[in-house]
């Protein structure tokens, strides 16, 4: 597995101190454990880019020209180029992400958050011309060392031709002129940066200006040499001192700690290195052997160069051209095959939804119909209800007049004759009521006539003493 260690307190966008641990366990990458002070922007990102749980190389990534500033790395040994696997780190842009590893950039899609917004991605490079240049070359490393560079935050935007003679001129100054005049291997550092320029591709990823590369030999007689390479001329080559590369850098930059043997009295080493890097410029390989015949057979190598560059040039641009006929002849196809598959799935998409509606459909229809049966009939119930209730009440209507007459005529009989006793009584009583008043009304009338005579007697009857 691949992974990144971003540097402690960057998750929380805080720049990181000079005076704090640095890269950690990439310092190892730093003569004298001491990365470069002097980059403290805010959008400066110090990376410890790891494989199979080991760090490889150290990387300065600028989120906001979207390439890295260096990256530092101890030569190996040269090796071939394998299959580029390029990978991307998901904590430059989500420092949150439960990612802690390299991983390819199809599998984060959708996983993490902001994916592209800190970091340069597959789709800024593709269709635009420019390839994706490695800082830390991949020709320079061994196996898991190599497979470590092929990580976008490693690559700047380069011309074919310019990367494959970047990667040329920094393989053969490393192998040739540098490795072989530092006494330890282990005790070669070396940085290769970039300075952004104004131009970016779609936008988004700079393009650098200028690429530089930085060695230190840190030894008793150590050394130190920067060389420079204009992107404007891909054939340039410049020697200077690192004190030198650092002005054109940022101000305040000091890419190694103390001189790193910049003050030392080897003129003689720094000499032959220079000499080295000026025969590796001419184009011509660097030697030991300083007798005639060398020399006779490297013009004739030189002139056999002259006159088979251009034949070698034209070769190299159809093999060029061919390649890209072909990447974009399988760009083609895989955009037809795209569509095409697209469009087979939209139809099919479309097709099973219609499918699905139309069942969701009859099955609400299906579902409906004894429902809708046992309404109609649960209505024809209750109208046949009620025509037999308005029948039923309408025939009650008509018979109940003839009925209670009928009653009442059966009923007459039988009020009558219970009526005789009464009417017998009442007659009786009548009779009897009758009588009474006329005894008790001849009664009262004699004495009347008994109080009328009594009162004449006692008017005018003398008195008897």
């Amino acid at each position: 597995w691949l992974c990144v260690s971003l540097f402690p307190g960057f998750s929380q966008g805080r720049v990181v101190g000079e005076d704090e641990a640095g890269f950690a366990e990439c310092n190892v990458f730093f003569p004298g454990q001491v990365p470069p002070e002097g980059f403290t922007e805010p959008f400066h990102v110090k990376i410890c880019q790891q494989y199979n749980r080991e760090p490889r190389f150290a990387t300065l990534y600028s989120t906001k020209d979207k390439i890295p500033l260096y990256s530092a790395f101890k030569y190996t040994k040269a090796a071939q180029n394998e299959e580029e696997s390029w990978l991307v780190e998901p904590q430059v842009d989500d420092p949150d992400n439960d990612q802690q590893e390299m991983v390819l950039e199809a599998d984060l899609v959708g996983t993490v958050a902001n994916l592209g917004v800190n970091q340069a991605l597959t789709s800024d490079y593709v269709g635009s011309g420019y390839e994706r240049g490695l800082l830390n070359p991949s020709l320079l490393n061994e196996e898991d060392f190599q497979t470590a560079t092929y990580t976008l935050t490693n690559a700047v935007p380069l011309s074919p031709s310019l990367s494959k003679t970047w990667h040329r001129d920094v393989g053969r100054v490393v192998e040739q002129a540098l490795a072989p005049h530092c006494p330890s291997k282990d005790h070669l550092y070396l940085l290769a940066g970039a300075i952004p320029s104004s131009v970016r591709v779609k936008g988004k990823v700079s393009v650098p200006e200028v690429l530089w590369l930085a060695a230190c030999c840190d030894t008793a007689e150590g050394w130190s040499l920067g060389l420079v390479k204009k992107t404007s001329d891909e054939n340039s080559l410049a020697d200077l001192t690192v004190g030198e590369l650092e002005e054109q850098l940022l101000a305040g930059v000091e890419l190694f700690k103390g001189s790193c043997g910049g003050d030392s009295k080897t003129k003689e080493k720094v000499e032959a290195i220079l000499q080295a890097v000026s025969q590796i410029r001419a184009g011509g390989q660097v030697g030991t052997n300083d007798s005639q015949e060398s020399k006779e057979s490297g013009l004739v190598r030189k002139v056999a160069g002259i006159i088979a560059t251009p034949f070698i040039k034209l070769l190299e641009l159809l093999i060029y051209l061919l390649v890209e006929l072909v990447k974009f002849t399988f760009y083609f196809l895989w955009l037809v095959i795209k569509r095409v598959g697209s469009t087979i799935l939209d139809g099919a998409s479309s097709l099973w939804g219609g499918v699905v509606s139309y069942l969701q459909a009859i099955s609400m229809v299906l579902i409906s119909i004894p429902y809708d049966l046992g309404r109609v009939v649960a209505n024809i119930s209750l109208g046949f209800l009620e025509i037999v209730q308005d029948v039923a009440f309408l025939t009650y209507r008509i018979l109940r007049i003839p009925v209670g007459f009928v009653l009442h005529l059966a009923a007459f009989p039988y009020h009558s004759i219970c009526a005789i006793p009464s009417v017998l009584k009442d007659l009786a009583a009548g009779i009897g009521g009758t009588f009474s008043l006329a005894v008790d009304a001849t009664a009262t009338l004699l004495h009347g006539f008994y109080y009328v005579a009594s009162h004449i007697a006692k008017r005018f009857v003398p008195k008897v003493s």
